[in-house]
């Protein structure tokens, strides 16, 4: 009986295929499930916003609205690039935000089977804003979760800000 059910887990977890939008930040390839884009603004350069804290890259115009950008460089402590990045919009449970990043790659569809969970080993302010990684052929796909960068959760009195845990709501993690 054990074995079946541990044949039928093997199973259900092959057939759980995710699609991700694929970007880059630095070196590092990021995925972020596609249920959560609503759309990309490329070559974007948000408008700066005086005192805000430093994971806030600053605002755009979107259909006739004002988002808050995070930016994904400030969270990873890597410094700012001085040329536009692209901008992901992104719907959460508290609204829209708009997610920098250096470029946006393609749409991949991975397997729940080759993910594997963020790392013991992995610092806490790093695991708070990573959701595991996808084993892809010839590299890693680090998984992001929308509902852990939105702005309305990050803390800013925190450097590199990890979010703020009267503010955790559920996390969602990839189907496994």
């Amino acid at each position: 009986m054990s074995t079946e059910i541990s044949a039928l887990h093997r199973k259900q977890k092959n057939e759980a295929l995710v699609e991700v939008c694929s970007v880059r930040v630095g070196i590092t390839l990021f995925g972020i499930p596609i249920q959560h884009i609503l759309e990309i603004v490329g070559s974007a350069r948000p408008q700066p916003i005086p005192l805000a804290p430093g994971f806030v890259g600053g605002l755009i115009h979107y259909r006739g609205d004002v988002l808050t950008t995070v930016s994904l460089r400030y969270l990873l402590d890597l410094p700012p690039l001085d040329s536009a990045q692209d901008v992901l919009v992104l719907e959460s449970a508290a609204g829209c935000f708009g997610l920098q990043v250096d470029s946006v790659g393609e749409v991949l569809t991975v397997s729940g089977v080759d993910f594997e969970p963020n790392p013991s080993i992995l610092e806490e302010r790093r695991r708070a804003l990573l959701a595991g990684a996808y084993k892809l052929k010839d590299s890693l796909l680090v998984m992001l979760d929308p509902e852990r960068l939105d702005p309305a959760r990050l803390d800013p009195a925190r450097p590199g800000s990890a979010p703020r845990p009267d503010r955790a709501g559920p996390t969602a993690a990839p189907a496994a």
